[in-house]
């Protein structure tokens, strides 16, 4: 599947136009999703990838998104997995987009509001759902939970996520 950044401006451009038609009160509210990421140590990788995918502005536009983020020890589980190196992941821009754009819904969707054991659409085009226990079944029925939700930003909400996840092969 060809996801572009596209895609994801068009999703943070739809968000933009509902605040400007709705009203929004985003100016009171902690950073956007990446400057989230960048104040948090154990999403550096995350941050590095959403770099090297050119994925910064996307995920710094007004929104609303929701980003399932993985930790750094995520990232080594998942280079581990691969039988890969971070070098080697981040140099491979389509999959990097493909896997990141996966971790994206559109909407703030926070912890209360998350469609219990009904497929979750991602900006990148397939489903992963969640469970009552808070676990994630991605793409490939690999599971990953969620330690820390609703970190709210200006553009959306951060839930951080212990495993990559990935969508169908």
């Amino acid at each position: 599947m060809n996801i572009t950044r596209r895609k994801l401006l068009l999703a943070s451009a739809a968000g933009s136009v509902l605040t400007a038609c709705g009203g929004s009160d985003d100016e009171h509210l902690p950073p956007n999703i990446v400057a989230t990421a960048q104040a948090t140590p154990n999403l550096s990788i995350l941050v590095e990838a959403v770099v090297a995918a050119g994925l910064v502005e996307a995920l710094s536009a007004p929104g609303p998104l929701t980003v399932f983020a993985p930790t750094n020890d995520a990232f080594a589980g998942l280079l581990a997995e691969l039988g890969t190196t971070k070098e080697a992941l981040l140099a491979n821009k389509t999959l990097l987009t493909t896997v990141l754009t996966y971790h994206v819904v559109a909407g703030r969707v926070l912890k209360d509001q998350v469609p219990i054991n009904t497929p979750i659409a991602t900006l990148q085009g397939s489903t992963f759902t969640v469970g009552a226990d808070l676990r994630i079944t991605d793409g490939r029925g690999r599971s990953a939970t969620i330690p820390a939700t609703d970190i709210v930003c200006s553009n959306g909400v951060v839930h951080i996520i212990d495993k990559v996840i990935l969508p169908p092969a």
